[in-house]
C-alpha cells in the first residue's frame, strides 16, 4: 500500500468520503468479508449498511433488527454479511440482502462484545459467559467471576480469551474437558486483544494502564502512565507493535526482540484535539487509524513517524473504526450518528 504521509497533499487535503447522518449513535462498525459493504451498529436497533464504493448510491435506512440498541458488530466470517449483538439479548446473522436470522436469544442479558475467526467461528460476550458458535454448535464458556468485558480468538481459532474482573480466562474450544487457564491481575480489565502471532494477550484496565501476558511462559508485564482508561487496543499485522488509545498521539509498544520491558513506547504523529478513543492497525501495512474523543480522525505511519488528518474535530467522539479487507477504506462512526466511509486511494 503506497500512502506517502510526507507528501504535503496528505497534510493539506482531506480524502474523499461518504458521510451519512443516522438518528442514533454508532456503537461498532465493520466491513463484509468481500469488502463490498460497510455496516454500522446503531443505538436505535438497526444495522445501517453502506456501499464501500463511495460513488455508489446509498440505500435507505433499514428498519431495526434488534429490540433495543445494537451493541456489537463484526463481519460474518462465513459469508458476506454481518453478525450483530444487542441489549435485547439476541445474536443475529445479517445476510448480504439485509435479512436477519437469530443465532442466540438470552432475554434479559446484553450481547456486548463479539469476535470472529476466519474459520467461521463466532464468539459473543453475554453476561458472565462467552458463547461460541462453531460448525453449527453453540457452546457456553463460563460463568466467570464477573461480566465478560471483552473477548478474542487465538490466532488459530482453537482458544478464546475472556477479560473480566481479576484478569483473563482462556478456554480451549475444541476440548470440552480441558480446564481453562487463568491469568490473574487485580482490578477490572475493560478491553482485550490477542496478538496476531498468538504469543501475547493484552488488556486495558480500569487503573489507566495496560497488562500483557506471554502465553507460553504465563509471565506478565504492566505498562502505566495513561491519563485515561485504555479502551482500545490493536496489534500490527506482524505483531511487532501494540497500539493503544488514551493518548493525544499514536502510542505503540514494541514487542519484537525482548519486548517492551524497561522501554518507553514509541509515540509519533501530530498531537490531536483531545485523546485517542479508538485505534485500528492496518490489516497489512505499517499504518494505523486513530479516532479522537473530539471527533478528529488521523492516519499514522509508524515507519516515517508522521500522521495526517483525515477528518477534522467536530465535537462528537469517534466510537468505532474498521479497515476494509484491501486496506484502502475506513469505516468510521461517532456518538452523533455520523457514519463515514473514507477512501484513501488518491
Amino acid at each position: 500500500m503506497k500512502l506517502d504521509l510526507a507528501n504535503p497533499a496528505w497534510r493539506q487535503t482531506l480524502p474523499p468520503a461518504r458521510t451519512v447522518a443516522a438518528d442514533a449513535p454508532a456503537a461498532a462498525c465493520a466491513f463484509s468479508r468481500d469488502g463490498m459493504t460497510a455496516a454500522f451498529a446503531l443505538g436505535d436497533g438497526s444495522v445501517r449498511r453502506l456501499p464501500a464504493d463511495i460513488a455508489a448510491s446509498a440505500p435507505e435506512a433499514a428498519p431495526p433488527v434488534h429490540g433495543g440498541a445494537v451493541l456489537a458488530l463484526v463481519g460474518d466470517p462465513a459469508g458476506d454479511g454481518f453478525i450483530s449483538g444487542g441489549d435485547d439479548g439476541r445474536l443475529l446473522r445479517i445476510g448480504a440482502d439485509g435479512g436477519a436470522t437469530e443465532l442466540v436469544n438470552q432475554k434479559g442479558k446484553w450481547v456486548e462484545h463479539l469476535a470472529a475467526h476466519r474459520s467461521g467461528a463466532i464468539a459473543a460476550a453475554i453476561g458472565k459467559s462467552a458463547v461460541v458458535i462453531k460448525d453449527g454448535e453453540v457452546r457456553d464458556f463460563g460463568p466467570h467471576q464477573s461480566t465478560v468485558a471483552d473477548l478474542d480468538f487465538s490466532k488459530d481459532g482453537s482458544r478464546i480469551a475472556c477479560a473480566h474482573y481479576g484478569g483473563v480466562t482462556v478456554w480451549s474450544i475444541g476440548q470440552a474437558t480441558l480446564a481453562p487457564r487463568r491469568f490473574a491481575w487485580r482490578g477490572s480489565h475493560v478491553a482485550l486483544k490477542w496478538s496476531t502471532d498468538g504469543k501475547f494477550v493484552a488488556t486495558g484496565t480500569q487503573e489507566n494502564d495496560i497488562h500483557v501476558w506471554r502465553m507460553a511462559q504465563a509471565t506478565d508485564m504492566r505498562m502505566q502512565g495513561y491519563p485515561a482508561k485504555v479502551k482500545s487496543l490493536s496489534w500490527t499485522a506482524d505483531a511487532r507493535f501494540l497500539y493503544t488509545s488514551a493518548q493525544p498521539v499514536f502510542t505503540a509498544w514494541p514487542f519484537s526482540g525482548k519486548g517492551p520491558e524497561g522501554k518507553p513506547p514509541l509515540q509519533f504523529g501530530e498531537e490531536g484535539a483531545g485523546l485517542l478513543a479508538v485505534v485500528a492497525a492496518h490489516p497489512a501495512a505499517e499504518f494505523v487509524a486513530g479516532g479522537y474523543d473530539s471527533g478528529e480522525l488521523q492516519l499514522g505511519d509508524i515507519k516515517t513517524r508522521r500522521s495526517a488528518v483525515l477528518k477534522m474535530a467536530d465535537g462528537s467522539a469517534i466510537t468505532c473504526l474498521a479497515w476494509s479487507p484491501d486496506g484502502y477504506k475506513l469505516a468510521v462512526g461517532n456518538e452523533a450518528g455520523s457514519l463515514l466511509v473514507v477512501d484513501l486511494r488518491r
